[in-house]
């Protein structure tokens, strides 16, 4: 057993105020469990009989989980980057034969072992930073074997971290089915989600609901086929266009819908009654040079939990920081610090379904802990371009 004494618990447990500060605070794992966690006097015998860690006064939060990645894929778009600079915008770059089928084009070309190999470099910076929980998406594949071989190479990535892959087929329409989404959607549907859930290769079903993506009706398929085969659903919803696709996500129990800037009110109500997580993506925001952003307030009022994630993918958010990403949740959507902190934790481990498991710092949960090098947990949202991180605790070691 160890322990970890001489601490400070930002605890993000739910039934404490704020962040569930707890001063001169001790935590306790039997194995990858935590078995206690509260001040260091409270702690019983047995657990402070086992192997002592000093933090000397450091902060301790959960580990990081980082809820939304499209962290596999080979290639880059840094030339689409200098079309932007120039004027040209995302959906002219897309409908001209770039954006997501450009990277689909490099993705099918790369093995397996490529893939995973250009992704650890990107799964590293994230680990760097205290994160001990990756949701990873395929999606730049778009066919049944390189979906497959893309769910692979992301689960290889399990040595680092705890890996949350999920299925995204419906993020483009491949070349070979232009002019034809319908046609691609049967495959998706029929082909493509048996496959995987066979496989046990996927822990989630995502789509990509929008004007250069799918419309809500063949949006509903795959969330009927992901249902027929046992596996959850998120949503990429109201990134470009508000086309209610977060309130058919919260419809099928959604675990989360994602980026949201164009979500109405009735979308927000949804999305509450279903007790569907908004996962908030101020990267690709900011890449993007939106101006429109995610309705906080109407989020924050009808009690949806909000989480933030990095979105690191290669075209409009190639973003490797939790750290940056909450100070860029704080800066430019106007998040508070409390927010921010629950965001890439407790949230993020409900928008992965993982709640049970991780996101807190409760007895029973997985030992994942970040150790931080601060005077207080404003630090971790205020600073830009430094990591205070002094140690990482991934399931107990």
């Amino acid at each position: 057993m160890n322990i970890w004494v001489n601490a400070r618990l930002a605890t993000v447990d739910p039934r404490l105020p704020g962040l569930g500060v707890i001063e001169d605070g001790a935590v306790a794992a039997d194995g990858e469990r935590i078995v206690y966690v509260g001040p260091a006097a409270d702690a019983p015998g047995e657990v402070l009989a086992g192997r002592r860690i000093d933090c000397e006064g450091r902060w301790i939060t959960p580990g990081l989980i980082d809820c939304h990645t499209h962290l596999v894929h080979a290639g880059d778009r840094a030339h689409e980057f200098e079309l932007r600079l120039q004027g040209a915008t995302y959906e002219e770059i897309a409908r001209a034969g770039g954006g997501i089928a450009s990277t689909v084009a490099a993705t099918r070309a790369a093995s397996e072992v490529e893939l995973t190999s250009a992704a650890r470099p990107r799964l590293e910076a994230l680990v760097a930073e205290g994160v001990t929980t990756v949701e990873v998406k395929s999606g730049y594949g778009l066919s049944t074997a390189d979906e497959l071989k893309l769910l692979r190479a992301a689960r290889a990535l399990g040595d680092r971290a705890t890996i949350a892959a999920t299925f995204l087929g419906a993020h483009a329409l491949p070349p070979e089915f232009a002019g034809d989404p319908d046609g691609y959607i049967d495959v998706v549907c029929e082909e493509m989600i048996p496959a995987v859930a066979q496989a046990g290769l996927a822990d989630a079903v995502d789509a990509f609901c929008e004007g250069i993506g799918f419309t809500p009706v063949q949006t509903e398929r795959v969330f009927q086929a992901a249902q027929a085969a046992g596996l959850p659903v998120k949503l990429h919803a109201e990134q470009l266009s508000n086309l209610d696709g977060a309130a058919l996500a919260a419809r099928y129990g959604a675990l989360s819908a994602d980026h949201l800037e164009h979500l109405d009110d009735a979308g927000v109500q949804a999305m509450a009654q279903a007790g569907t997580t908004a996962v908030l993506l101020p990267g690709a925001f900011y890449f993007l040079r939106d101006e429109k952003v995610p309705p906080i307030a109407g989020l924050r009022a009808a009690n949806v939990p909000m989480a933030i994630a990095t979105d690191c993918n290669p075209g409009t958010s190639p973003l490797t920081s939790l750290l940056l990403a909450m100070n860029m949740g704080a800066t430019l959507f106007r998040l508070t610090v409390e927010e921010c902190l629950t965001g890439v934790t407790r949230n993020a481990a409900r928008a992965l379904g993982r709640q049970d498991d991780v996101g807190t710092l409760e007895p029973g949960k997985i030992c994942d802990l970040a150790i931080w090098d601060i005077e207080r947990p404003a630090e971790l949202v205020y600073r830009m371009g430094f990591n205070p991180l002094h140690a990482r605790v991934w399931r107990g070691h």
